[in-house]
C-alpha cells in the first residue's frame, strides 16, 4: 500500500507539472498571437485534385494486385479509350468545354471556432473563380461553443449561397449546437449513419467563489454602472434577480438559435427538435435535421466522374516557436474539451 501511495503522488506531480508547462507554453503562444496583427498573419492557399488522387490509388492497387501481362493490356487499353474520348469531344465541338468543379474545404471546430479566419481566406479564394455551376462542399467537425463565434462561422458559410453557389455540408462524425449552426445553411446536408447531429439549445455555466471567499474574510468589491452590467459573477455573491436576467438572456439566445434553423430548415418541428438533444445520423434524417445518410468519402466518390474535385486549404505561416506553442496549446484546450464534453454527455444520457 505504501508503494502505490508513494506511486499515486509521484504520478500527481508528473501531471501537475505537465499540465503547469501546457499552461506556459499555452500563455506564451497566445501572447505571440496577440502582439501579431492580423494583416501579418500571412499564409499559402494549398489546392489538391482530388480526382488525381483517386485515380492515384486505383493504379497503385491494379499495380500490386494484377500480373504485369494484364497491367500492360490495362494501360493500352485505357489510352485508346482516352483517345477515343478525346475524338469524340472535338467531334462534338466540346474539347474545351471544363467539368463542373466540387471545391472541398474543411471545418474542424474548437469551442471558439478558432478555424474561421482560415474558412474565410478559403471562401474568399472559392468565390473569386466559383460561377453557378459549380459546388463547394464544406466537410464539416464541430460540438459547439461560444454563440459570437460560430455565429461568424455560419455567415461565411451564407456568403456562398449567397453568391447564387450550391453549398453541401458533410459531418461524419459531430455537427453539435454551433456546429449545426453552421451546417444548417447549406442546400444539403447528408452525414454518416452514427454521427451527431443537433443539441439546437443553449448552456452556460459559471462556478461561484462567494462561500469560499467569505468563509476565509476575503471582500470582493464589484462596481457597475447600469443595473444589468453584470447578473452573474464568479466572486461576488449572486442575487435570485441576477439569475432571472442570465435565464432570460439564455432564452433569448434559444429563440435566436430556433429562428435561425427555422429560416434554413424549412419544415422542421421545432418543438422536437430544439430542446438541446442530439440524435444519431439516421435519427436525425428522420425528423429533417439532415438530407441523407451518407459519409463525405462517399460522396467524393460518387461526384469524382462528373466534376473535378479540389480541396482548397489556408495554412498560416508561423515560426518554429509559435508552431510549437500553439501545439502545445491546441493540446491543453482539446484536454479541457474533452473532459467537458464527457461531462456534458454524462448529463445528456
Amino acid at each position: 500500500m505504501a508503494f502505490l501511495s508513494e506511486y499515486g503522488m509521484f504520478l500527481a506531480k508528473v501531471v501537475t507539472l505537465v499540465v503547469a508547462l501546457l499552461f506556459i507554453i499555452g500563455g506564451i503562444a497566445a501572447s505571440a498571437s496577440r502582439g501579431r496583427g492580423k494583416a501579418d498573419q500571412e499564409g499559402d492557399l494549398r489546392v489538391r485534385h482530388l480526382n488525381d488522387d483517386f485515380e492515384d490509388l486505383k493504379e497503385c492497387l491494379e499495380h500490386e494486385i494484377m500480373p504485369e501481362g494484364q497491367r500492360k493490356k490495362m494501360r493500352k487499353e485505357r489510352k485508346k479509350q482516352d483517345k477515343l474520348e478525346a475524338k469524340q469531344k472535338k467531334k462534338a465541338g466540346t474539347e474545351d468545354k471544363a467539368m463542373p468543379r466540387l471545391f472541398v474545404l474543411d471545418f474542424d471546430g474548437d469551442v471558439q471556432a478558432s478555424c474561421v479566419e482560415n474558412l474565410r481566406k478559403e471562401i474568399n479564394a472559392v468565390l473569386q473563380v466559383a460561377n453557378q455551376d459549380d459546388e463547394v462542399l464544406v466537410r464539416l467537425e464541430s460540438p459547439g461553443g461560444l454563440v459570437h463565434s460560430y455565429g461568424l462561422a455560419a455567415s461565411q458559410l451564407r456568403r456562398i449561397r449567397n453568391s447564387g453557389i450550391k453549398l453541401t455540408v458533410a459531418v461524419d462524425r459531430v455537427a453539435a449546437s454551433g456546429g449545426y449552426m453552421m451546417a444548417c445553411i447549406a442546400d444539403r446536408i447528408v452525414a454518416a449513419p452514427f454521427s451527431i447531429i443537433g443539441s439546437i439549445g443553449v448552456v452556460a455555466q459559471i462556478p461561484n467563489f462567494h462561500r469560499l471567499l467569505k468563509k476565509n474574510d476575503i471582500d470582493v468589491e464589484l462596481m457597475t454602472a447600469g443595473e444589468y452590467k453584470r447578473t452573474l459573477t464568479m466572486l461576488g455573491e449572486n442575487t435570485e434577480k441576477g439569475r432571472e436576467k442570465f435565464q432570460q438572456e439564455l432564452e433569448d439566445t434559444h429563440q435566436l438559435f430556433k429562428d435561425f434553423v427555422r429560416d434554413n430548415r424549412r419544415g422542421l418541428d421545432l418543438d422536437k427538435v430544439a430542446t438541446g438533444e442530439h440524435w444519431f445520423g439516421a435519427q436525425a434524417k428522420e425528423l429533417g435535421l439532415i438530407d441523407d445518410i451518407m459519409t463525405s468519402d462517399e460522396l467524393l466518390q460518387l461526384r469524382k466522374d462528373n466534376q473535378a474535385l479540389y480541396q482548397v486549404n489556408w495554412e498560416v505561416k508561423r515560426k518554429l516557436g509559435e508552431r510549437l506553442g500553439f501545439s502545445m496549446e491546441n493540446v491543453l484546450h482539446r484536454v479541457v474539451e474533452k473532459l467537458w464534453h464527457r461531462g456534458s454527455q454524462r448529463q445528456m444520457h
